[in-house]
């Protein structure tokens, strides 16, 4: 049957027709439902004689015909989650799979969620996910600190639009919500087709692209420490050759913390433009810039803020700094693009490049404990001053190929990553003096002038990867794998002798094997190895530190059933990671390799959202590292200070749909994080704690007002300790008021 002409009434048709010919009109129209309400002459006859004949029958009856439900566009694995609940990703194995049919514990957070809960940052987004426990520093607003299956993974894991954001020394990148459409945290080794990188898993954060019709939303907020914001996100088709489309979003931010003296500011803002000649092919260019200025961190000892000193607990408020040369600046550019053409039916090649720039300015007094006995309420600082300047270059080329062999479907990936990565490190370290946490007073402390690293650091890498994702009938077996071979400079400006240079290379591997039923359960296994070059130098040999190795196994099932927007998730997992590098303090930052982890557990994980406008999230996590090799006997099977072994979070929003309060809203969650500890003995335990979150919404017309309260019953709790004399406090209450206009 041929597909109606414009602005003719819908056809008459059996489902199949439906579902066949208008197939490609119904994929124009979104989000219309469309009820047939007459009938084409035209069109009677044939099968439809009996219809015909219903229609001349007497004045007065009533001819019912189905309704034609007229789609949306389908989800894609880089586009707009609808809900909270996502049904595709690429981040999993860089194709365009369903979630359902990909064997690797995967969590998104679309926009829509980030917009109910407003976070302020990427880690603070993924607070409900399962197997991260992000926020590791506490209220820190410098950073995106993560653990993933009970390792730290911010270096290496931590993604943009696939490409990944390294960083090592205190050249770290931070990104904005606003300008995210998703973020997905994959859980398990990933380097088979990332390269290198720790075991324990990912963050890849997914850029908003332009939309292809006009529309955006302007916000503004404030929250309880009088840091307010204001936000924008525009976009839509330019002129109307229907090839190009834009989107800006930008954000400023300004205000103080639960900290004095501490602001936390920023200023951000990210184009896009895509050009779309035709069907086949598109390229989208991505940019941001971001500024942020800061404070250092307090860094506290652990009598005091976990246990009682003589004199009780250190203010949360407390700054442990000198406020008048302290400070942290990050200046981040980024400029990349995205291309994509579908060759033919089988070949779609695609190319993925970016720069960063990063330059920083951090000066900062911070604790190295008691300066005396605790009673005397002394802190002992050391003044540390850093100014990296780091550049990276990523660039992957694939080209995928969907094909039949037999009874068998392909989906056959080939590609090439280089990554380029270059740090200008500078470090200085004194003595400072102490502070009196009882009776603070800020004096002039002088400049630090000496410096421990002053080098040039480079390190080049090429991976060549090959992934299949084969199906035969429901089951689907996913065989890759990868080589990379990567070099590393290092050019010592203070010890020119200590200079160096290292080739390595390493083969990573990945095979699954997953089975799908008609009911939507899905169980899967997967094996996977990782290979993680090292940029640094080793504290013990002073050398470049060797590359990272590590292996993991999990066992999962996911479940989605029929005709419900419900999914659950369940796995189990062995990870073994060895030449593990860590951050010592002696008492500046430096780096050694400690020897080797084991981490196992499990994680299970719930979404629900339905159309009465009930969603809900739930989780629940075990990662029980333990150090299976050290120097440091005493550290052997025993948790890495700092790695809670449990977490769990429940979060719930209902929406009135109908009635006078249509569009009112709630929210409540709890999230509850275990024991940790402040030392590699295990002797220092940090306790567990349980948060409660709340928030109220109202939507009309255009306008949508939320309050949403973090913390709700304003429980003072140490984050973590990453030794005896480095504590973290947590975020205490924090109320943000926000309101949002969307047109």
């Amino acid at each position: 049957m041929a597909e109606p002409a414009q602005g003719s009434c819908c056809p008459i048709a059996t489902d199949g027709e439906r579902h066949g010919a208008c197939k490609a009109r119904r994929r124009r129209l979104k989000r219309l439902l469309l009820l047939s309400t007459c009938l084409c002459p035209a069109l009677l006859g044939g099968p439809h004689a009996a219809l015909a004949q219903s229609s001349a029958s007497p004045a007065g009856s009533t001819i019912t015909l189905d309704p034609v439900v007229v789609e949306g566009q389908a989800e894609t694995a880089t586009g707009p989650v609808r809900g909270i609940i996502a049904t595709r990703s690429a981040t999993g194995a860089k194709t365009d799979t369903p979630l359902i049919e990909t064997p690797q514990a995967i969590t998104v957070i679309g926009a829509e969620q980030m917009d109910l809960q407003k976070p302020t940052s990427v880690v603070q987004a993924t607070r409900y996910a399962p197997g991260i426990r992000s926020e590791s520093f506490g209220a820190d607003a410098r950073n995106d600190w993560f653990i993933i299956r009970g390792f730290p993974q911010q270096t290496t894991g931590y993604f943009l639009d696939g490409t990944q954001l390294f960083s090592t020394a205190f050249a770290t990148w931070k990104l904005e919500p606003w300008s995210l459409e998703r973020i997905e945290v994959l859980r398990g080794p990933a380097s088979t087709l990332y390269g290198g990188g720790d075991p324990g898993g990912l963050i890849n954060a997914v850029s908003k692209r332009p939309p292809t019709v006009a529309g955006g939303a302007a916000e503004t907020g404030v929250d309880s420490h009088g840091n307010g914001y204001g936000a924008i996100d525009v976009g839509g088709p330019i002129g109307q050759s229907g090839q190009w489309f834009y989107r800006l979003t930008a954000l400023g931010r300004a205000g103080g913390t639960q900290t004095d003296y501490t602001n936390n500011e920023r200023i951000h803002i990210a184009p896009a433009l895509t050009w779309r000649p035709n069907e086949d092919t598109s390229i989208t260019v991505l940019a941001s810039y971001t500024r942020d200025w800061t404070r250092g961190q307090n860094f506290l000892p652990y009598v005091g803020t976990v246990v009682n000193a003589p004199y009780g607990r250190i203010s949360t408020k407390l700054f442990t700094s000198n406020p008048d040369s302290d400070h942290f600046r990050r200046e981040q550019a980024m400029v990349g693009y995205q291309l994509q053409h579908r060759v033919n039916d089988v070949w779609t090649v695609r190319q993925n490049a970016r720069f960063n720039y990063l330059s920083l300015d951090f000066q900062t007094l911070y604790g190295v404990g008691y300066d005396g006995p605790p009673a005397n309420g002394l802190l002992a600082r050391g003044n540390f001053v850093t100014r990296p300047t780091a550049y990276q270059f990523n660039l992957d080329s694939q080209a995928e190929a969907r094909f039949t062999t037999g009874a068998f479907g392909h989906t056959l990936l080939l590609g090439v990553d280089f990554k380029r990565y270059r740090i200008d490190d500078e470090q200085g370290y004194a003595a400072g003096p102490s502070l009196n946490l009882l009776n603070p007073v800020y004096t002039p402390v002088a400049p630090v002038t000496s410096r421990y690293t002053l080098a040039t650091i480079t390190q080049t890498q090429v991976g060549f990867y090959a992934q299949d994702q084969i199906k035969l009938g429901r089951l689907s077996l996913t065989l890759g794998g990868r080589y990379d071979t990567v070099n590393t400079g290092l050019d010592n400006h203070l010890t020119p002798s200590g200079s160096a240079t290292n080739d390595a290379g390493r083969f990573t591997g990945r095979a699954a094997l997953m089975y799908t039923t008609d009911f939507g359960l899905a169980p899967y296994v997967s094996y996977a190895t990782s290979f993680n070059p090292q940029v640094g130098i080793n504290a013990a040999t002073g050398g470049i530190l060797a590359p990272e190795t590590g292996r993991g196994v999990e066992v999962g099932v996911k479940y989605r059933p029929t005709g419900w927007n419900v999914t659950f998730a369940a796995a189990l997992f062995e990870i073994n990671r060895q030449n593990v590098s860590t951050t010592i303090y002696t008492p500046a930052f430096q780096t050694a390799q400690i020897g080797a982890i084991r981490s196992r557990g499990f994680e299970l994980e719930a979404a629900i959202d339905l159309a009465q406008g009930l969603k809900l999230i739930a989780s629940y996590s075990l990662a029980d590292p333990r150090v299976t090799n050290d120097l440091n006997l005493a550290a052997i099977g025993h948790t890495p200070a700092g790695i809670p072994r449990q977490s769990g979070s429940i979060w719930v929003n209902y929406v009135l749909q109908s009635g006078p309060l249509e569009g009112l809203g709630a929210s409540a969650g709890l999230r509850y994080v275990g024991t940790s500890f402040a030392d590699a003995a295990n002797s220092l335990p940090v306790p567990a704690y349980t948060l409660v979150d709340a928030g109220l919404q109202y939507r009309y017309r255009n306008w949508d007002f939320r309050l949403n309260v973090t913390n709700l019953f304003d429980t003072v709790h140490v984050s973590s300790c990453s030794s005896a004399s480095a504590c973290f406090y947590g975020d205490r209450r924090r109320a943000t008021l926000a309101a949002t206009y969307r047109w």
